[in-house]
């Protein structure tokens, strides 16, 4: 408003001309000022972003006001997704309560609080998983039975994994809790990472029989909640189940060399990985989109090409998104710390802000 009183201020103290003048001059000024700003020249389109509405009144999955979701038993009601059994019904093996859908499996329920970050800016969103259903999970066989010679591939035991028809009805509250955030797609998608990203990284103590071989156990993604930690691959299909059911195309690329295994987000081809139309996401921990230069303890960087598969196609994340250019600043400072064994003073100002932006451990500090 500055530039505003002081154009007035001048057109005062300048002329001496009639009143009536003065009032012609003072409005045709104002109306400048209106055209400028309102973005009518195409100038200056401050407003557009906060005066536009949305066409329609939508929820965070796409569902219309006072509609049933695709999601039994949820409805949209005033821009937030609701339990309304009485009036959309229950999934196949719930009974209604009231107006709530309740299983035999909701036994010794525990609370846990998974912490996401998104710009910046710490949350934590609070979920309850249940002992009697993760008690269920675990004891779904892992293992196919293949006919006519066919032959099982890593896809197969990872679409095992994500497609369970029960688990599915125990993983979606959390699809709706993240839906009911925001209604922006993008940051649907970065919150559900950096929720998986921020569960602990652990192995599972038990092991199962295949064949005749006894291998480490692979948990399924309901019990990496449960048990609130994970093993990349395991962490990569709670994951890949997430991003999947909140539309977007989801895939995984597994480096045999060294048994590690990341997502893909189905994203624009410049900024994915082998231009394979899908950007590396890692799981492991906090981490950007298309960071794919990491070095892991014990292992170093991943410096083969990965094997590639695809989950589900959807949703692209967008063009031009801020992850893309701050990974390769990540990037370059990695790569100016291996050649001089230092930061100076303003990549270490760029870092401390990715550092804070996405949740990131501390590689470096500055000397």
């Amino acid at each position: 408003m500055g530039g505003y009183k002081s154009g007035l201020k001048y057109l005062k103290d300048n002329y001496n001309i009639s009143s009536q003048k003065k009032y012609l001059i003072l409005t045709l000024f104002v109306l400048v000022l209106l055209i400028l700003f309102s973005g009518g020249f195409g100038l200056v389109n401050f407003f557009d972003k906060k005066i536009s509405q949305p066409t329609e009144n939508t929820c965070g999955d796409g569902s219309l006001y006072n509609q049933c979701s695709t999601t039994k038993p949820y409805s949209c009601s005033e821009g937030m997704i609701v339990d309304s059994a009485s009036f959309c019904g229950c999934p196949e093996g719930f009974a209604k309560k009231n107006n709530f859908c309740i299983s035999s499996y909701y036994t010794n329920p525990k609370r846990i609080y998974l912490k996401y970050t998104l710009r910046g800016d710490n949350y934590s969103i609070g979920f309850i998983v249940y002992e009697g259903f993760a008690n269920y999970i675990s004891k779904v066989p892992r293992s196919i039975h293949y006919t006519n010679g066919d032959n099982s591939s890593r896809l197969d035991f990872k679409l095992k994994a994500i497609d369970e028809e029960e688990q599915r009805k125990f993983l979606m509250p959390l699809v709706i809790k993240i839906q009911n955030i925001t209604d922006n797609k993008e940051d649907q998608a970065r919150i559900a990472i950096s929720i998986v990203q921020n569960i602990p990284f652990g192995a599972s103590n038990k092991s199962s029989m295949f064949g005749n071989s006894i291998i480490n156990y692979s948990r399924y993604p309901y019990e990496v909640l449960y048990d609130m930690q994970g093993i990349c691959g395991e962490k990569t299909d709670l994951l890949a189940f997430l991003l999947r059911e909140l539309g977007y195309g989801t895939a995984f690329f597994y480096y045999p060399d060294y048994n590690h295994e990341a997502l893909g987000i189905e994203c624009p081809v410049k900024d994915s990985l082998m231009e394979s139309g899908y950007c590396f996401v890692e799981t492991t921990g906090p981490a950007i989109i298309t960071d794919n230069k990491i070095s892991y303890i014990g292992v170093g960087k991943l410096y083969t090409n990965p094997e590639f598969y695809i989950i589900s196609n959807g949703t692209s994340f967008g063009e031009g998104v801020y992850e893309y250019s701050d990974a390769q600043k990540l990037i370059r400072i990695r790569s100016a710390i291996e050649k001089r064994g230092r930061i100076n003073f303003i990549r270490d100002i760029i870092y401390k802000n990715l550092e804070k932006k996405y949740g990131l451990i501390d590689e470096y500090h500055s000397e």
